[in-house]
């Protein structure tokens, strides 16, 4: 067993009792929070619980279960339907060219807004022994380019588990890039080993998308983590969640996004939080996430600015959001205003061009 999965058996928080004895038990009702438990287990490593500051903080929310989580409204299980759109085990195929492989069942620390809370945590739903049928489909479709790793958290595998699938990969013609979805950044920066690093290497062109909500997240381990990927040449994205009391202010959102870039991260989506069940207390409105947008967009770097969107419910795909710029469009001009709320027409061609030709503007 390497140093890292020792860590994670060892030192990680996974019982409400544990977890009132460090933070007292007017924090944690073990009797009341049992439910939410029981519907979605716990486990918080060192260096997620060392991000928590103090009761009900950002950090506190995300790991720390609640008994708002018993609270259902309209939230479902699959809130993006990802089953319908599983033709074989592990596998969710919803775009032309992409395709989602689940390839581990667990996470280093649980985060309480997770959308695969139906399966993630439990073998039996996220099955290690039915690649078969999952590699077989993506041998058969050749349109497939691009395959996601994903799960729970495919970095909680050994080395030699990750290069089984990377190699398996590989040998098929058509899939030209591999990504890894991960948090292990921030939950488990000890992960990222110089062997993992060396082997990864041999598989390129590797992504990972990252997963950072607060600023507070890029410790200095987790940055150096980052900086052991970039070395290793893997491409850094990094998906964010908007998640009421967590990162639903313009300015927490604008730092988190200048650290992420001097970390040689890039943002890439800021998501609406999921309609799933367990989750509804997380969500904010979509003009809150607008908002956000508002105040990043022309105010700092466009490497800076991610997609906003929304990742429709019932398996309709991520639909991106904008503020509204755009005031009219004809045929012959755009009105528009600028980041600031300045006003601006652009011609169309073909009112240029007659412009032009008359000797008009």
């Amino acid at each position: 067993m390497s140093e890292w999965q020792r860590a994670v058996k060892q030192d990680s928080v996974a019982t409400l009792e544990a977890l009132a004895e460090r933070f007292g038990r007017d924090a944690i009702d073990v009797e009341a929070l049992g439910p939410a438990f029981d519907s979605f287990q716990m486990r918080i490593t060192p260096a997620a619980l060392e991000q928590i500051k103090a009761v009900g903080d950002p950090m506190w929310n995300q790991y720390v279960p609640t008994v708002q989580e018993l609270e259902v409204v309209d939230g479902v299980a699959d809130s993006l339907d990802e089953d319908a759109d599983s033709p074989v085990p592990n596998i969710t195929h919803r775009y032309p060219d992409r395709a989602l492989f689940l390839v581990s069942p667990v996470c280093a620390t649980y985060c309480r807004f997770c959308t695969r809370r139906r399966k993630v945590g439990d073998p039996e739903k996220i099955p290690l022994n039915q690649f078969d049928s999952a590699f077989a489909y993506l041998r058969e479709h050749t349109e497939i380019r691009d395959v996601i790793l994903s799960g729970g958290d495919p970095m909680m595998l050994s080395d030699r588990r990750l290069e089984y699938l990377l190699q398996q990969l590989r040998a098929i013609p058509h899939i030209e890039i591999i990504r890894i979805g991960s948090r292990i950044t921030s939950h488990l920066p000890e992960r990222i080993t110089p062997e993992f690093c060396a082997m990864v290497q041999k598989y390129h062109p590797v992504y990972m998308n990252t997963h950072f909500n607060h600023p507070d997240e890029l410790t200095p381990a987790a940055v150096a983590a980052l900086d052991r990927l970039s070395r290793a040449g893997v491409p850094l994205g990094c998906q964010t969640v908007l998640l009421k009391g967590v990162n639903d202010d313009p300015k927490v959102m604008l730092e988190l996004m200048h650290r992420l870039l001097k970390a040689r991260v890039r943002p890439y989506y800021i998501y609406m939080a999921d309609q799933v069940a367990g989750g509804e207390h997380f969500r904010t409105t979509v003009q809150k996430g607008l908002e956000i947008i508002q105040a990043l967009r022309g105010w700092t770097s466009g490497l800076a600015v991610p997609h906003f969107v929304i990742d429709a419910p019932g398996g309709g795909g991520k639909v991106p959001l904008l503020p509204e710029y755009v005031e009219s469009i004809t045929d012959d001009e755009v009105v528009f205003r600028n980041y600031e709320g300045k006003r601006f027409v652009y011609r169309q061609p073909a009112a240029a061009l007659a412009a032009r030709l008359h000797g008009v503007g």
